[in-house]
């Protein structure tokens, strides 16, 4: 049934394009694989449920464990019973509390929830690139790029617990985060990398990653054993490697690729260098090492003197498959992330501000933001706070984005 005359469909949603079951995958096979971490006796919400109720809230802009419920009071009967909510015979309980679902999230096996939630997001980004990517390289034969990058949960600390610290599996362009692991402190990051990256097909694939991550070991086993491409930014806390870049013959190098852009309050240009490295003179400190790559940039903001930086990359890719122009978007993508993914966290659903500490319920809501911008952005929603915003007047609209058919918004825009 569509929406009423009465209710005309934000343009923000009608980007979102028809939400029929040939398009969106069905996000309830996914949560089932989420083990119950709860006793028999008084339960009375299935765990898909209650997760359902989750994510359908965090779709629909909610930011904190009381909105969460608060979705679940104001959807109609319709709804719940669409996504497994059991109604109570004498109507003592209609949909799971604040404190239920607290207790959930609390409870919930964070691996296995990341699991769910990252396969879900990776089947949603093939089918909303397949056209354009296949295992190898896409249609304008760029490959497809992955940045791992870390993030803390600054509201989690507390006087007898330091804050949490997630790192992520990110990909470039249409953001989806396709795995995520809890590792404790930012210095464990790198322990935490190839166990976050195993269970991905990097076949063919780019990960881009800064210098924290660049350990010899987790480099040579991206590309023996996934079989996989790099491209590592390499900073001045690795030394060794800085200074062999930095000392490269960069002034003999005419620069090969330049793009410059200007918006919110500034001016920003980058150039682009690459120099091959020959193994027989010695290469530099990093195993499967082909290209060297400087980028230099230039920013100007509005009142202020102008910033020129300079900033040293190293790929396993040999310059006949990556040209100057695709190696700057993918570095220039690693650093997009934080925009495109954290920032939005932070911003439009409060992360950073959220007190929830107790059991996993830090790293459940972290997944389920993952969740709410991924499957918005694989839709083509290029605004998420607008389009949260919208979902958030009628509840019905947030079931067809997860795929979710059996309700009056068969089209959910």
């Amino acid at each position: 049934m569509p929406a009423a005359a009465s209710s005309p469909i934000p343009a923000v949603l009608v980007k979102l394009g028809p939400l029929d079951t040939g398009r969106v995958a069905d996000l309830r096979p996914y949560f089932d694989s989420v083990p119950d971490p709860r006793s028999q006796r008084g339960r009375w919400y299935s765990l898909t449920a209650v997760l359902l109720v989750c994510a359908c809230a965090v779709v629909s802009g909610a930011k904190s464990i009381d909105e969460l419920a608060e979705w679940g009071q104001r959807a109609s009967n319709a709804l719940l019973i669409a996504i497994g909510i059991r109604r109570h015979l004498l109507r003592w309980r209609r949909t799971p509390s604040s404190a239920t679902i607290g207790r959930v999230l609390g409870a919930v096996d964070g691996d296995a929830l990341d699991r769910a939630v990252g396969a879900y997001l990776a089947d949603r980004h093939h089918a909303a690139t397949k056209p354009a990517v296949t295992p190898s390289a896409s249609a304008s034969g760029r490959p497809r790029v992955i940045a791992v990058d870390g993030k803390a949960l600054k509201g989690s600390a507390r006087l007898t617990a330091v804050r949490r610290h997630l790192l992520s599996a990110v990909t470039h362009g249409t953001v989806v985060t396709l795995a995520q692991v809890e590792v404790g402190a930012k210095t464990n990051e790198t322990t935490h990398f190839q166990p976050l990256l195993a269970p991905l097909d990097l076949t063919g694939t780019v990960v881009t990653f800064d210098a924290l991550h660049s350990v010899r070991a987790n480099i040579s086993w991206r590309v023996e054993v996934k079989k996989a491409h790099y491209i590592a930014v390499i900073k001045t806390n690795q030394p060794t490697a800085h200074s062999q870049l930095a000392a490269l013959p960069w002034r003999d190098i005419a620069v090969q690729h330049t793009v410059s852009d200007a918006g919110h309050g500034r001016r920003e240009s980058r150039s682009i260098k690459t120099c091959s490295i020959a193994d027989e003179l010695g290469g530099i400190a990093f195993p499967h090492a082909r290209l060297a790559i400087r980028v230099h940039r230039r920013r100007k903001q509005t009142g202020k003197r102008e910033t020129r930086e300079s900033v040293y990359a190293v790929t396993s890719l040999d310059a006949h498959q990556a040209g100057p122009a695709a190696l700057a978007a993918a570095i220039r993508g690693h650093w997009g992330v934080e925009n495109s993914s954290h920032h939005i966290r932070d911003v439009t659903f409060a992360e950073d501000a959220s007190t929830v500490h107790t059991g996993t319920a830090p790293r459940a809501m972290a997944t389920l933001r993952n969740l709410a911008i991924g499957v918005l952005k694989t839709l083509g929603a290029d605004n998420i706070a607008k389009t949260t915003r919208a979902i958030r007047d009628e509840p019905g609209r947030a079931l067809p984005i997860l795929g979710i058919t059996k309700d009056p918004y068969t089209y959910g825009t």
